[in-house]
C-alpha cells in the first residue's frame, strides 16, 4: 500500500485520570491511594505542591510525597506551584517524583528547568496560569512529556471552569500534533463529568480532577463517573 496517497489517521487516545491528592482525606492517605489504584482506579496520582508565593496558599511537600510514594506504586505526577523551582526539583525527585511540572512564570529559566528535570530521569512537564499568553510555552513544546493547561488560577481547590481553557486545549493540541509531540496533554481546574468529553474531544490525553473524584461516595463513584462519559467504563 502506498502510504503517500493513504493520510495517516490520527491516533487514538485513551485519556488518564490523575486525581488530585489535594483533595483527598491525608488521615486515610493509604487507603485513598489504594483505592485509587485498585481496579478501576487511577492513571497517574496528582501531587500539587504550593509554597504560599507563587500561589496564595500553602500545601504539602516532601514527607507527604515520600509517604504516598512508600505505599503506591501509582505514577506520582508533581505539580510545582513554587518560584525558583529550580531550588527543588532534586528534592522532589528523590522522594519519589515521577514527572515533575513547572510554572513558565515561576522560572527566567524554564527550558533549563526542563533540561535539570530531564536529566533526572524525570518526565518534564511545563504550565501555565490562564492568564499567560500559550506563546509562553511554544518554545519548549519540543523538549517536554507534558504540557499542562490550567483551567482555573492555581492555589486553590474546587474552583468552576474557565470556558475559554477549552479553545487554549485545542490550540496546543494542533501545536504538539504540527512538530509530532508525543507529550500528554493534560487539563487541571474544574474538571467534573459535565466538562471531560469536550475537553477530551478538544484533544485532552490527561484529566486532573479533585472534588468531582473526591465527593460523598468515595473515589471508586468518583472515577466510574468520568470513566462513563469518556466511555471508558
Amino acid at each position: 500500500m502506498n502510504s503517500a496517497s493513504s493520510p495517516a489517521r490520527p491516533p487514538e487516545r485513551s485519556v488518564k485520570l490523575a486525581p488530585s491528592l489535594l483533595s483527598c482525606d491525608f488521615s486515610r492517605l493509604g487507603e485513598e491511594l489504594a483505592v485509587l489504584g485498585g481496579e478501576g482506579g487511577a492513571d497517574w496520582a496528582h501531587v500539587d505542591v504550593m509554597d504560599g508565593l507563587f500561589v496564595p496558599n500553602l500545601s504539602f511537600g516532601l514527607p507527604i510525597l515520600s509517604a504516598a510514594r512508600r505505599v503506591s506504586p501509582l505514577f506520582m505526577d508533581v505539580h510545582l506551584m513554587i518560584e525558583r523551582p529550580e531550588r527543588l526539583l532534586r528534592d522532589f525527585a528523590g522522594a519519589g517524583a515521577d514527572g515533575l511540572t513547572v510554572h513558565v512564570e515561576a522560572t527566567a529559566h524554564i527550558h533549563r528547568a526542563v533540561g535539570q528535570i530531564k536529566e533526572l530521569g524525570k518526565r518534564a512537564g511545563v504550565t501555565l496560569n490562564p492568564g499567560t499568553p500559550l506563546e509562553a510555552v511554544r518554545p519548549v513544546l519540543g523538549d517536554v512529556d507534558l504540557v499542562l493547561v490550567m483551567s482555573v488560577n492555581p492555589g486553590f481547590g474546587g474552583q468552576r471552569f474557565i470556558p475559554g481553557s477549552l479553545e487554549r486545549v485545542r490550540t496546543l493540541r494542533r501545536w504538539l500534533d504540527e512538530i509530532g509531540s508525543a507529550a500528554e496533554l493534560q487539563v487541571d481546574g474544574g474538571v467534573t463529568p459535565a466538562n471531560a468529553r469536550a475537553l477530551a474531544d478538544a484533544g485532552a490525553s490527561c484529566l486532573v480532577a479533585g472534588s468531582a473524584v473526591y465527593g460523598p461516595d468515595g473515589a471508586r463513584a468518583g472515577l466510574a463517573r468520568l470513566r462513563a462519559v469518556l466511555g471508558e467504563n
